[in-house]
């Protein structure tokens, strides 16, 4: 007890916040008072400071993502804008070029899909349609607890289709998931009720992989890959792709989650009725439910015959639903209903992080990076499956450090682009080597990106299931490495054999 009340006062939120920030800016200093390497020009040393601050600010969460967003755009603005032009080392690049570089993020078309995906999860919560859709097939599975599980992951699938915002998801189920497990009797703190809220939580990042629009880390790696190759890919090739992955992970949760966390009961006395009772207390489909399900039905149909029945893109065909959405007569919402709402910190965010990114390739640090993981990872001979193993195991043990897949797509997809262009340059050079698919290996990597599974700071979606204080943190993080494992074994046994077949490795 002596000891303790020696020690003083634990730190504040407060002192945490200030030592992030100055974390942060030592090592933008250090960075840039670094011998500068050969080969990297002031402009990309610049950045690679940049790159840290934003780590590290991102990582230790010293300011909100919006906040942060500002002071990299401001940095980029005056540090770029009085080094040496990257592309013409003679004149330096002014103040008025580099803002435009730091905001060039807010120019691609992905970022209007994550600002129309934001306004679709918010009709969904006004008019109430998610959680007639989570409770209608909650109310089909029955009182058994491990088909309540069941339940639970299906509505995540559904959802994941209909609601572009994983947080927005599990935001919709937390209370209707909540409301279960208080209606049933259950303890709050029992293993079924912990179970069924990681299910929740774990479900949601697994469909993050399996849909192009669940998640806005994926908008993030269209951005970079439309930029490098100048191609995209459309949410059929995405689902193709990914959706094995999903399916075959979500059974794997299943099994886990059931093993590993046994409910106390096998059924729950009353269960099925208490759902129905919360449909019927909804009471019949609104006007503004049947024409949101409709516009989001036809979305979904443009969304998966993108470039087989019609060249309209992802973005485009997301914004005209949005307009039809604030359409007086067959809208569902308005713009002051609405506006509160949105989450505009995510959408700065991810306007920031697609600059920073793009700034990194520009001024040649992505490539400098690339070499040295090329380097040190012993890349350079290796064959595409070695390549995405370890760049694979690469960004999981990587995003331990980070609380958002937003934030770690813009940090880590165009490093791992310039990773991937130089193995292909160096194959070039040889040969009988079958060539890398550049834009295929980068998809197969932002997969890997929403393997937040281990921490409940690793996404925000678990830190929503974690604040029901259901579960312990021990409890997620065995669960969520065997998780790891189980998603890391998929994506060797996948890239050795379906991805492969698909030609995403190679040419």
């Amino acid at each position: 007890m002596a000891l303790n009340a020696n020690a003083g006062p634990a730190p504040t939120r407060e002192s945490v916040h200030i030592a992030g920030l100055l974390a942060a800016l030592i090592g933008l200093v250090a960075v840039l008072l670094l011998p500068r390497p050969e080969g990297l020009p002031v402009a990309g040393q610049i950045m690679l400071g940049l790159l840290l601050f934003s780590v590290i600010l991102w990582v230790t969460e010293a300011v909100d993502y919006a906040i942060s967003a500002v002071l990299i755009t401001a940095l980029m603005a005056f540090l770029l804008g009085l080094a040496p032009n990257a592309a013409k080392p003679a004149a330096t690049l002014g103040t008025s070029a580099a803002l435009t570089l730091a905001l060039s993020g807010f120019a691609n078309t992905a970022l209007a899909l994550v600002g129309a995906a934001c306004f679709i999860s918010v009709a969904m919560t006004l008019t109430g349609l998610d959680k007639r859709i989570a409770l209608f097939i909650l109310s089909l599975v029955g009182a058994r607890t491990k088909r309540v599980v069941v339940g639970a992951i299906l509505v995540g699938i559904v959802l994941s289709f209909l609601v572009p915002s994983t947080t927005a998801r599990v935001a919709c189920l937390v209370p209707i998931v909540m409301g279960i497990i208080l209606a049933f009797g259950v303890d709050k703190r029992s293993r079924f009720a912990g179970l069924l809220m990681i299910a929740t939580a774990q479900a949601a990042s697994i469909w993050n992989v399996g849909v192009k629009t669940a998640a806005a880390q994926n908008m993030v790696a269209i951005g970079f890959i439309e930029k490098a190759f100048g191609q995209t890919i459309t949410w059929l090739d995405w689902l193709i792709a990914a959706a094995p992955w999903s399916i075959l992970m979500s059974i794997a949760l299943y099994f886990v989650m059931t093993r590993m966390m046994p409910p106390e009961t096998e059924e729950i006395a009353g269960g099925k009725e208490t759902i129905r009772q919360a449909l019927r207390a909804l009471g019949p489909m609104t006007g503004a439910e049947w024409r949101l399900l409709l516009i989001m039905l036809t979305l979904l149909g443009l969304w998966s015959t993108e470039k087989v029945l019609h060249p309209f893109d992802t973005s485009s065909t997301t914004i005209a639903a949005i307009a039809l959405m604030f359409t007086p007569g067959i809208g569902v919402m308005g713009w002051k209903q609405a506006q509160p709402k949105i989450p505009w910190g995510t959408i700065v965010l991810f306007g920031t992080g697609i600059s920073l990114g793009t700034a990194l390739l520009q001024t040649q640090a992505a490539a400098w990076l690339a070499h040295l993981i090329v380097a040190n990872l012993g890349l350079a001979g290796a064959s595409a499956f070695m390549i995405l193993a370890l760049l694979s195991l690469f960004l999981i043990v990587v995003h331990l450090g980070f609380a958002s897949a937003t934030a770690l797509a813009s940090a880590m997809v165009p490093i791992m682009i310039s990773v991937l262009q130089q193995i292909a340059s160096g194959q070039n050079a040889a040969s009988g080597v079958a060539p890398l698919n550049l834009i295929g290996m980068t998809l197969l990597l932002q997969f890997v990106v929403s393997f937040g599974f281990i921490l409940p700071v690793n996404a925000p979606q678990n830190m929503v299931a974690y604040g029901t204080d259901t579960f312990s943190v021990k409890d997620f993080v065995r669960t969520g490495l065997v998780l790891t494992v189980i998603g890391y074994a998929l994506v060797l046994l996948l890239g050795a054999t379906y991805w492969s077949w698909l030609g995403y490795l190679t040419h």
